[in-house]
């Protein structure tokens, strides 16, 4: 009995230092990690600046009444939204801003897939086509939309001097309300249309050839091979344009801000332009804030339901 209790106190005890702590695999894994760290910090660090903490400083703002020019916030909980919800105006916005990214998104797809098919024949000239359809895309949007302003000038303006030439009448396009929205959904086009179909002609470019040769070996006609080969081959393709494009055209301003102020009579007011014009030139940061962090869920909702919807149909 007592060389067994002598026995048992003369073995080790490691208690504290756990299984292959000192092994040098332990070690790599440790210095992996480490590495791993060392690559994510700035990056991290750059995203908690400028992302996380506006998002959350916004929060905060969203439940005050503030000026931006008094040095004290007054706490008010959730009067900014109450108040938010119960204005007429908050759902006009909602309603052109929606009708504004629709419209955009769907026109300028179908056109962009289009142009794309065409340039992605052996035509004449299809390098220089397809500069100066991606133009408008590195073109400065304010210098593009103040020419665009000189454009639709119901007087005096190119486009009143083309429709003369078919005895049409030129509508007032930025003065009357009917029809202000409509030229800035078609100089949102205009300016995004190249982008659009570069990327779409990039997806072209990577459909197997051998799919759609084999198509028409079966019988399929050219609308049965695009219909049923090359659209489900540009899934992807498709899903991209549509996710960044309805964020872009939710985010619209620059065009609202130089060729209509919003006008006439509200009808080009998006929601970003109502955002800053509460905030900037109304200094309601508190309420403005409310209205930010809706766009914020709307747009992560919109984002998560075309993530989830494309399990349906995006094929990769």
């Amino acid at each position: 009995m007592t060389g067994d209790l002598q026995r048992t106190s003369d073995q080790p005890k490691n208690l504290s230092v756990p299984s292959g702590a000192t092994s040098p695999g332990w070690r790599r894994h440790l210095k992996e990690r480490l590495t791993f760290l060392a690559f994510i910090a700035p990056n991290f660090i750059l995203f908690t600046i400028f992302t996380f903490w506006p998002i959350f400083f916004t929060a905060y703002l969203s439940l005050t009444d503030w000026n931006m020019i008094r040095l004290t916030r007054k706490m008010v909980g959730l009067q900014n939204y109450q108040q938010l919800f119960a204005t007429p105006l908050f759902y006009k916005v909602v309603g052109i801003t929606l009708l504004f990214a629709f419209t955009t998104v769907v026109i300028r797809m179908a056109i962009s897939l289009f142009l794309a098919m065409l340039l992605n024949q052996k035509i004449p000239g299809r390098s220089l086509f397809r500069g100066i359809i991606f133009s408008p895309h590195v073109t400065t949007t304010a210098a593009a939309a103040m020419v665009w302003v000189f454009v639709f000038d119901s007087n005096f303006g190119l486009l009143k001097w083309f429709l003369d030439i078919f005895n049409i009448r030129s509508p007032k396009w930025l003065s009357d309300p009917k029809w202000a929205i409509w030229a800035v959904i078609i100089v949102a086009i205009w300016k995004t249309i190249g982008f659009s179909t570069v990327v779409y002609l990039a997806g072209l470019q990577s459909v197997d050839k051998e799919l759609q040769e084999a198509a028409l070996v079966d019988g399929a006609n050219a609308w049965h091979v695009f219909r049923h080969v090359t659209l489900p081959l540009l899934s992807p393709v498709t899903f991209f344009l549509m996710v960044t494009g309805i964020i872009g055209a939710l985010q619209t301003f620059d065009i609202v801000s130089v060729m209509t102020g919003g006008g006439p009579l509200e009808s080009t007011k998006t929601y970003v332009f109502y955002l800053y014009e509460t905030a900037f030139q109304q200094f309601r940061a508190g309420y403005a804030s409310a209205l930010a962090m809706v766009f914020f869920v709307v747009i992560m909702a919109v984002t998560l339901f075309q993530t989830r919807m494309a399990r349906r149909w995006v094929h990769y």
